[in-house]
């Protein structure tokens, strides 16, 4: 893939996921090497931030052109200061490729050996070791990326085919050189909200699959009961303006489109009834766990498209400061390093997976509640009642992940400390809300685990396979092929485990 000016989401998978080789386009290096030699002559006998003063509360502090190279060096070294866990490999990549194409931009004055060395560890799948801890994300992602900054000076470790090694021994074996820093290259890998942006990225592409993947549940379970098609026609939907919720409503309808299951409202209770009649055998509706699927999870959608669209505007705009302009000659001092875009929407998705979380839960609580359902046994299970326990030990498994999600989506947007001698005295907090979110996706796809695997033996009770749509039998022949139906107590945890991860490849 030729990299050149915008990005968009569906180009980060094909390099984090599909492994898919980059280039840089010559245009993309003419652009680059213009603002580099443009700043190398602008700054001259000026006062350019980060160039020849210091940094944050000490920029009032003249630095002598001798030791401006020494300065970033030293900028990089302070700040590589983060702690907990290291990022996993798709977040680091993704963080990479969303620095690289900003300093493409043609806007933060490094030198092209930036680009070119992140192209190659972008390729040779060489990522840097980045901590979860550390940036506020107000002068950006200062502490992540100053990691990312460290690698590409040749120090510091990386993650080299699946080892944490030294900088300095992959890059031996590998034959790279590491850059000499110029004029502010420590300052415009570490300003900027590429670290936020990229864990976004992936944040964005697993809750896609997990809306979809309500979706399918959803429908399953639907026809389990039987429900009536009403709630998800196009008429009822489109009686309310909201663009997700039709589309949920659409997805559903063409999911059970050949069921034999979902039935017709018509057919059942605006039929004649006798007077005498106080209760009515068939069900008027259903629960809302089953009824407002697309209500629900139409906010979801909605807030999802919202966020990858200030994703992409974010990787593909010039976060850092100051902002070089080659076309008007100048240098602008701002703030565009500043997170607010990503921590917002971060705490938005993850709000919004945690619904899809409680829906589900709420979901496989009906399922394991025989009163309420009133046609499975007790925790669906198909051994002897009393005796065997049935799907009874993992629900307090999604209950309890389900409770901590709903507790995780605080906002962080709004737990701004002040800090750096109150230079910074408003901050973003985007990249922890990033990986705070991405937490909460986690624990998503282990309770619609639980919920999956539940349906399943749902169907095999009812003996419903020949009945269930055709996109639901594909999902339930997926999951008896990793867990066969069973009615004796059996360890559960490897199955969950293997679930999860054919879920997480839908």
């Amino acid at each position: 893939m030729k990299i050149n000016s915008f990005l968009e989401l569906k180009d980060f998978k094909k390099v984090i996921i599909e492994k898919e080789k980059i280039e840089l386009d010559e245009t993309l290096l003419t652009r680059v090497d213009e603002s580099f030699q443009f700043l190398k002559e602008f700054s001259k006998n000026k006062v350019i931030y980060g160039v020849n003063t210091g940094f944050g509360p000490m920029a009032q502090f003249k630095i002598s052109d001798e030791d401006t190279h020494q300065l970033q060096y030293n900028l990089i070294r302070s700040h590589s200061s983060g702690m907990g866990n290291p990022l996993p490999a798709d977040e680091a990549k993704a963080c990479m490729l969303a620095r690289l194409n900003t300093l493409s931009l043609g806007k933060s004055g490094v030198h092209h050996s930036v680009v070119k060395l992140l192209k190659e560890l972008i390729n040779r799948d060489i990522t840097p070791l980045i901590f979860e801890h550390g940036g506020v994300g107000a002068s950006g992602d200062l502490v992540q990326l100053a990691h990312l900054a460290l690698v590409l000076i040749g120090e510091g470790e990386v993650f080299y085919k699946g080892e944490r090694k030294p900088t300095k021994e992959v890059f031996e074996i590998e034959g790279l050189e590491p850059i000499h820093v110029e004029i502010r290259e420590g300052l415009a890998l570490m300003n900027g909200t590429s670290v936020m942006s990229g864990i976004g990225v992936v944040n964005a592409h697993k809750a896609n699959q997990l809306t979809d993947i309500s979706v399918k549940l959803s429908c399953a379970i639907n026809e389990i009961v039987q429900a009536y098609d009403d709630h998800l026609s196009e008429v009822l939907n489109g009686t309310k303006l909201h663009a997700g919720q039709q589309k949920i409503a659409e997805k559903m309808r063409a999911h059970l489109s050949d069921s034999k299951l979902i039935r017709k409202r018509a057919d059942h209770l605006y039929t004649h009834f006798e007077e005498q009649e106080k209760v009515f055998k068939e069900k008027v509706q259903e629960y809302y766990s089953l009824r407002c699927v697309p209500q629900i999870l139409g906010p979801v959608l909605d807030t999802l498209e919202y966020t990858e669209k200030v994703l992409e505007n974010e990787i593909n705009s010039a976060n850092d400061n100051p902002i070089i302009n080659v076309e008007d000659q100048h240098v602008y001092h701002g703030g565009n390093f500043h997170g607010d875009y990503i921590s917002l929407e971060m705490d938005k998705l993850k709000i919004v997976v945690t619904k899809l979380t409680m829906l589900a839960e709420r979901q496989l609580n009906y399922l394991l509640n025989s009163k309420i359902n009133e046609i499975l046994p007790p925790f669906v299970n198909l051994g002897k009642l009393g005796f065997n326990f049935g799907m009874q030990g993992v629900q307090f498994t999604a209950t309890s992940t389900t409770a901590e999600s709903q507790m995780l989506s605080n906002s962080m947007y709004v737990h701004s400390i002040p800090n750096n001698n109150d230079n910074q005295d408003i901050v973003s907090m985007g990249t922890n809300a990033a990986v705070i979110c991405r937490k909460v996706i986690e624990n998503a796809f282990e309770v619609l685990t639980i919920e999956a695997i539940t349906i399943v033996q749902a169907i095999e009770y009812l003996g419903f396979q020949d009945k269930v749509s055709t996109a639901t039998k594909e999902l339930y022949d997926e999951i008896r092929s990793i867990i066969p139906a069973f009615s004796n107590d059996m360890v559960m945890y490897p199955y969950l485990e293997e679930v999860k991860k054919y879920l997480k490849t839908m």
